[in-house]
């Protein structure tokens, strides 16, 4: 298995299967940590910025226990020798930027919540990366670095060495610490810096004469260095994307891993040192076997530097489509959390160096059923840009894009928007590409039959129309929802065109301030045009009365319309906060605000459709029952709206343990309960009375305790008292032949007493049962129980024979 830290969850990945088993969810923030429990390798530590360390069966995706150290947490270690203690690096109180690696010691108790408040600082004016702290052999000490400095403390002596560098910069050395590990058999320490050497440190047991030899291959800062298992080799891996493996510390002896797409941020070997992974910048982990051969990766969201295309939802697949690799676009699953594949857009070759002016994609529409995709790429020449505009046509036997038609130069400068006219009940022939341009015209692309015989496709596209407004820059175009109408705004003009004649019907302007998103509504709200000005305005027009319906002050960065919905969420930035607004057109107010949605700037925003409409029971909610909402922020984070509240989300899997019907059951299971059916039926049939025992009710003590895993179970001691209670019956629910049994025994010589005085009681019992539950329960007598009870005893088995 491989696990690993993403957001605020961990997960666990079948290396085999290649699939994700288990999501480890309770943190609430950003995880930074995470180390198997050296006494227990079925169990998994976890920190995070939310002050807490975790401890988890990770194979069963059950949270065993929680430490609240109640400071930031941003890097953790476990090790062997410490039992019940884990190293953990927190900010300093007090300062700014400077960093303590303390021990926590964990708290034993009964309970799944506990304090880890007992701190010991260990090392101060540490690094915040995880890479910069090792520990060394038998962890009988720790190294950290930072800048020129490196740290040795020796734990069983308390003796502290720092050695320092120079911090002087010659012949394009840079002797800056980025990373540093430590020899699991020997007392060696490796460094990465800067410059892209490699420091081996040893005798650093005395100050003054120790002694450093120096590799060097990698051109730029080293990022991470792991050791093999032995440690007869060092692997490292830096912006080259290539994994050098060194053997016996020697520069002479050493392979190459070349080609693997992106900068190595993070290289971990398994414990068995038959695999190690590097983690990459583009957010992808590569899993190489031990003979430096690829085996396999994984690759989630790639962080592209800019966004430039928005969130596009593929129809095909309801996977998201933006800028992956440079030059190229992805198709990102939400529900695997997996790029599905990579389009390569640009073909050609990207140069990593600055100042280079290359191309990039910067535009993309797909169609409404996702078989045309138009995609645009331009230089990074600001004054004269290089355009392409491109139209793919998706291939059923590929399953994959296929160039269609490449036109050169289809504005004369830079392409603003673009977007589909795809009218599903006319056919391909209803199939419209509009562009717009700072060229201040907007041009409508068609389908056109191949009249070329040697040609590979049938078909292919053209201009058909050119579109204009006092010569102002086209900034955005948007379809109504039946394809009749065509939106186009030009700077603080909107204006509203046939897009079967291409005539101009209506202009809606309203300054000051340009056009910054403009949409049509949907469904029973489609008379409606709804548009954002850079000045802070959301205004909506009636189209049937061509007049403003209503308008807000409000800073409006991203207009999405839900295409199942009335729904329109707008996204605005204010005081360095993004709130988040949900309207309907035809009303004025909106349905859902939340304020102070993330810190961060939200980008772009996508209502992806649900494969089922969503059960949701607030009320708040129920605009997101038939699609899901995403975010981007300008840090390339993917956020969504959950429809459940933080408590839901953070409860533990192991307060949710309860037996289901629908789980599939065992062979025995199976013919346990029939047996069971066949006994009951029997008692039945014999006019035996059914009684329900309290152990069949199942407690919910006897079920979280025969539904837990064992390894993770607290001692029996503990257990004991909780399960002998549980099994106990309390006297106030007796059954009633307890309660007439115990009259029998108790009442002998009160049969004398008189029956009305008894039926006297009853009735006045009577009465207080039909006002509090509004029906009538009869109550016999005690000689009548006692007939009753004679009866109960005879033996009716030999009518059966009959």
């Amino acid at each position: 298995y491989l696990l690993y830290a993403s957001g605020d969850f961990v997960k666990v990945h079948s290396v085999n299967t290649e699939e994700t088993l288990r999501l480890l969810c309770g943190h609430a923030d950003l995880v930074t940590g995470i180390q198997l429990n050296p006494h227990n390798h079925m169990q998994l530590y976890s920190s995070s910025l939310d002050g807490t360390i975790k401890l988890w069966d990770f194979m069963d995706g059950i949270p065993i226990k929680t430490f609240t150290v109640g400071s930031k947490l941003l890097a953790l270690y476990a090790l062997a020798s410490a039992e019940d203690t884990v190293f953990v690096v927190i900010p300093k109180k007090g300062e700014r930027d400077t960093f303590q690696l303390v021990s926590v010691k964990l708290t034993k108790g009964a309970g799944q919540d506990l304090e880890g408040k007992e701190l010991s600082v260990v090392l101060d004016g540490v690094g915040a990366s995880p890479k910069q702290i090792a520990f060394g052999r038998e962890d009988s000490y720790v190294v950290s670095v930072k800048d020129v400095n490196l740290q040795v403390y020796f734990f069983k002596r308390k003796l502290l060495n720092r050695f320092s560098l120079s911090t002087a910069k010659t012949k394009g050395g840079d002797n800056r610490f980025s990373c540093v590990v430590c020899h699991p058999t020997e007392d060696c320490i490796a460094t990465g810096h800067a410059d892209g050497k490699i420091r081996l440190w040893r005798n650093f047991h005395h100050k003054k004469e120790y002694t450093y030899s120096a590799l060097h291959w990698h051109h730029d800062t080293v990022m991470d260095l792991a050791y093999s298992l032995e440690g007869t080799r060092l692997l490292s891996g830096g912006v080259e994307s290539v994994l050098v493996q060194w053997h016996n510390e020697s520069s002479c002896q050493k392979d190459f891993l070349p080609r693997l797409g992106s900068p190595i941020e993070c290289i971990s070997m398994s414990s068995d040192g038959v695999l190690c992974c590097t983690l990459h910048t583009d957010n992808r982990i590569t899993i190489i076997n031990s003979n430096l051969r690829f085996s396999r990766c994984i690759q989630g969201l790639i962080k592209s530097r800019d966004v430039k295309t928005g969130l596009v939802v593929d129809p095909r697949t309801k996977a998201l489509v933006l800028n992956g690799e440079p030059g190229h676009l992805q198709f990102y699953s939400l529900q695997s959390d997996q790029q599905l594949f990579s389009l390569d857009i640009v073909q050609r070759q990207y140069i990593h160096q600055a100042g280079l002016k290359q191309s990039d994609l910067v535009k993309v529409a797909l169609s409404a059923r996702g078989t045309w995709l138009a995609t645009v790429e331009e230089s990074e020449e600001v004054a004269d840009p290089e355009l392409q505009l491109k139209l793919w046509f998706y291939s059923e036997e590929t399953q994959s894009f296929a160039l269609n038609t490449r036109i050169n130069t289809p504005h004369d400068n830079h392409i603003t928007d673009m977007c589909f006219r795809d009218m599903d009940e006319l056919g391909d022939d209803s199939l419209i590409l509009v562009t717009t341009g700072r060229d201040c015209v907007f041009k409508v692309w068609v389908m056109v039959e191949d009249s070329d015989p040697e040609a590979h496709q049938s078909v292919s596209w053209s201009c058909d129309f050119v579109g204009s407004y006092h010569n102002y820059q086209a900034t955005n175009c948007c379809f109504s929802e039946d394809g009749s109408l065509l939106a186009v705004s030009f700077e603080e003009t909107v204006t509203v065109w046939d897009s079967l004649t291409w005539d101009l019907k209506c202009t809606f302007c309203h300054p000051p301030g340009n056009i910054r998103n403009i949409c049509f509504g949907r469904l029973t709200c489609s008379k409606y045009l709804i548009g954002a000005t850079d000045y802070g305005f959301l205004c909506c027009w009636n189209l049937l009365t061509c007049a403003l319906e209503w308008s807000a002050h409000l800073n409006v960065v991203v207009l999405q319309p839900d295409p199942l919905s009335e729904h329109i969420a707008a996204v605005s930035w204010l005081s360095k906060e993004s709130s988040l607004f949900v309207f309907k057109p035809s009303e004025p107010w909106p349905v859902y605000i939340q304020r102070n949605l993330c810190k961060e700037k939200i980008l772009l925003a996508a209502f992806v459709p649900r494969d089922e409409p969503e059960m949701i029971s607030s009320e708040k909610y129920l605009w997101l029952r038939k699609s899901q909402l995403f975010f981007l922020t300008d840090t390339q984070e993917l956020m969504t709206l959950s429809t459940k509240s933080l408590e839901e989300r953070l409860t533990p899997s192991s307060k949710q343990l309860a037996v289901e019907e629908s789980l599939p059951v065992t062979p025995f299971s199976v013919l346990l309960g029939k047996h069971r059916r066949q006994q009951a039926q029997e008692d039945i049939d014999l006019g035996k009375p059914v009684v329900h025992n309290k152990q069949e009710q199942a407690s919910p003590a006897v079920k979280e305790l025969l539904h837990t895993p064992a390894h993770v179970l607290p001692s029996a001691s503990f257990l004991c008292t909780i399960f002998i209670n549980s099994l106990l019956i309390s006297k106030e629910n007796k059954s009633a032949e307890e309660v007439a049994d115990e009259v029998e025994m108790e009442s002998e010589k009160a049969e004398d007493d008189s029956d009305e005085e008894d039926v006297t009681a009853v009735e006045q019992e009577d009465t207080s049962h039909v006002e509090l539950l509004g029906e009538m329960t009869c109550k016999l007598s005690k000689s009548q129980e006692k007939e009753l009870r004679k009866i109960r005893k005879m033996d009716y088995s030999w009518i059966s024979a009959f």
